[in-house]
């Protein structure tokens, strides 16, 4: 059915991801369209479904789309960008994802709030606990050894231990 509708409008080039869950970040036959567009081409769905795998990434791809001046066009929906219609969709569904991102950042940052008033330490753990920057610092000190081989005895990069010696300095 999708097929015989892209070939009735006279598509040049029909792209597939058959067996492939619309949910995959990856799609080969989406990802080989994307590679092979340029300014002034028509990507032409059936559906708006068979393009993105969220309304969010949707809104992207036309997004991107329009950044890139290429046209899109959903037959079932009856959107073609070409047209004022399809320009107030394009916009539409560009505000919407424009809000979305904005809610999901809020949200992050209320979060990460949240976890710090409870307590949580965010963040990386550290590679090194005292006792080993003691360590280094002593080797270091007393055996008058490079910061390479304190590192290289305790078990961390050169960087890692330096970066430590320098945020725990007692001299």
């Amino acid at each position: 059915m999708q097929l015989d509708a892209l070939k009735a409008v006279n598509c040049d080039m029909i792209f597939k991801d058959h067996g492939v869950s619309g949910t995959k970040a990856n799609r080969s036959g989406l990802d080989a369209m994307l590679d092979g567009l340029k300014a002034g081409d028509t990507v032409v769905v059936f559906k708006l479904d068979r393009l993105g795998r969220s309304v969010l990434h949707l809104a992207d791809l036309l997004v991107r789309f329009q950044n890139d001046g290429i046209h899109f066009c959903s037959i079932s929906e009856g959107i073609n960008t070409t047209t004022p219609g399809g320009k107030l969709v394009y916009h539409l569904f560009s505000a919407f994802a424009e809000f979305q991102r904005d809610i999901i950042a809020e949200n992050t940052i209320a979060g990460l709030a949240a976890a710090k008033r409870r307590g949580s330490k965010l963040g990386r753990p550290p590679k090194l606990d005292i006792e080993e920057i003691l360590a280094a610092q002593r080797l270091i000190r007393q055996e008058q050894i490079s910061t390479s081989e304190a590192a290289r005895r305790i078990g961390a990069s050169r960087a890692t231990l330096a970066r430590n010696l320098k945020n725990f300095d007692m001299s």
